[in-house]
């Protein structure tokens, strides 16, 4: 049993992501349950949830009744779950066959600070299920060094915590120069080229003290160490993207090495199974299609958005 759980701050796009994976998976064949697992999620969702944890408790009726803001609601709803494990265990039980994507609160804390969500994503393994965690974050933080230096350290935080598979994304790609033009190409932010290089800059910037500037050297340091990270550029409205963040996702749960019945590629793509017709340097290419190139911003054309 395979599938990713789809982890990421608030407003960078996961339910967003749930749907358009939903409907891609779905388009080639693949039989897929979405499992709505963030407690503040209404019923307004735009994908259909095999299963919500809505159904035993809901993010507002605990912070009525417990006096509670909504971080430390969320918290609670996430421990309860824990605590109720088996009421998950008989919802999966009962799609067996199905592959999984799990769509989980956006709060940082449960990721860095907080044992619940790690705790149920292990009993989840423990109980055979190949999961890779799919972190999104805003690509818009990439025109502001400080902002990309602390979504960096999240991710990196976010992993070692977790202790799983984990392929981390640039949501809303096609709209990364809406808070300001990149001062360096695509490619420097996806690969986490030089850090160090972006701390001193952020050094040289007159209106920071020079405590700041140290912290961020020093973080620099740490994250350039591991040299574990890279992002993978999305736009969700892109079909052949969401096929190579999918071919990410195969590789860091084992999908692709099952020797399951490929997926029908052909009547989405237009392409057979294993064949690749999307450029191979993403970064690139979307540098060129989504950049300001002298002055003008260059929009490719996008027929992609139904699968």
């Amino acid at each position: 049993m395979f599938g990713q759980i789809v982890i990421g701050p608030p407003g960078s796009g996961k339910t967003t992501y749930c749907n358009g994976m939903q409907q891609f998976l779905t388009a080639i064949g693949r039989k897929v349950a979405v499992i709505n697992l963030d407690p503040a999620n209404d019923g307004n969702l735009p994908y259909d949830a095999a299963a919500s944890i809505t159904e035993i408790i809901e993010l507002e009726e605990v912070m009525e009744k417990l006096e509670l803001g909504p971080n430390g609601a969320m918290v609670y709803c996430m421990e309860y779950l824990e605590k109720n494990i088996d009421w998950l265990k008989e919802k999966l039980k009962s799609l067996k066959g199905h592959y999984f994507i799990f769509d989980f609160p956006g709060q940082v804390e449960l990721y860095t600070h907080h044992d619940s969500v790690r705790n149920i994503v292990q009993l989840l393994t423990k109980l055979n299920y190949r999961l890779c965690a799919v972190h999104l974050v805003d690509s818009h933080y990439c025109s502001d060094p400080c902002k990309y230096m602390s979504v960096v350290m999240v991710a990196l935080s976010t992993m070692m915590k977790l202790e799983m598979p984990h392929i981390n994304i640039l949501s809303k790609i096609d709209l990364i120069e809406a808070g300001g033009k990149l001062e360096f190409g695509l490619e420097f932010y996806t690969d986490v080229l030089d850090l160090p290089f972006l701390a001193q800059r952020i050094a040289d910037d007159p209106n920071l003290p020079p405590r700041y500037a140290k912290l961020n050297a020093a973080m620099a340091d740490v994250l350039d160490g591991f040299g574990m990270l890279n992002f993978h550029p999305l736009n969700i409205q892109d079909k052949h993207n969401v096929h190579a963040v999918l071919c990410a996702v195969d590789k860091a749960n084992g999908y692709v090495f099952t020797g399951m019945e490929g997926d029908n590629l052909a009547a989405v793509l237009g392409t057979k199974m294993g064949e690749t017709d999307w450029k191979y340097n993403q970064a690139a290419a979307f540098h060129e299609m989504y950049m300001e190139q002298d002055g003008e911003d260059v929009v490719a054309d996008d027929d992609d958005a139904d699968y």
